[in-house]
């Protein structure tokens, strides 16, 4: 996991991502770094956001705290966002950071976007996927990752966050304005 520390930050105080209809930007953004790739093997890499348990969550203010708020609501259709750069050699995955930059989040269960649909207010795990070409035949935005012998897939517990249409908690408004590079408007 690339900018761990900024991750880590997070983390501490309790990771918010906003959602929207019209999908949002993951910050931070994940990025990776991988290694122990056979440079000459094709191989595509993907990212998907599972539920990290089966609970919805409300922000208590006066504690500064998420607490449980019930069940979660019903899954969406799993989506999966493949790295444009796949399919590629193990040798160009291994020389670059790979970014997830461009992979937003929405909340329109009927987005035709290609986003990653999630619910507010529940806790999410992404995790990144390595897949060996021959076994990502079958890859598809809308289908689950496959399984199996050439698949390895990948998650950082500090990246763990909690979705939401505005932020809850003050100290992670400020911590988005200070690190964001596309927030500088909002810098006082």
């Amino acid at each position: 996991l690339q900018g761990s520390e900024l991750w880590r930050r997070f983390h501490e105080i309790g990771t918010e991502m906003i959602i929207t209809k019209a999908g949002r930007r993951m910050f931070p953004a994940m990025r990776v770094k991988i290694s122990g790739l056979d440079p000459h093997q094709q191989y595509y890499i993907a990212m998907d956001i599972v539920p990290v348990d089966n609970k919805r969550y409300r922000y208590v203010y006066h504690s500064s705290k998420w607490m449980v708020a019930g069940n979660a609501d019903s899954p969406v259709p799993p989506r999966v966002y493949i790295h444009p750069d796949s399919p590629a050699s193990g040798e160009t995955w291994m020389r670059q950071v790979i970014s997830f930059d461009k992979l937003k989040l929405t909340n329109n269960e009927l987005d035709d976007q290609g986003h990653i649909i999630l619910h507010s207010m529940h806790k999410y795990q992404p995790r990144v996927h390595v897949i060996r070409k021959d076994c990502g035949d079958d890859l598809s935005p809308v289908k689950p990752i496959p399984s199996g012998e050439g698949v390895k897939a990948f998650s950082f517990p500090e990246t763990v966050f909690t979705t939401v249409t505005a932020y809850q908690n003050q100290q992670i408004t400020r911590l988005k304005i200070d690190r964001n590079p596309f927030a500088k408007g909002f810098r006082d």
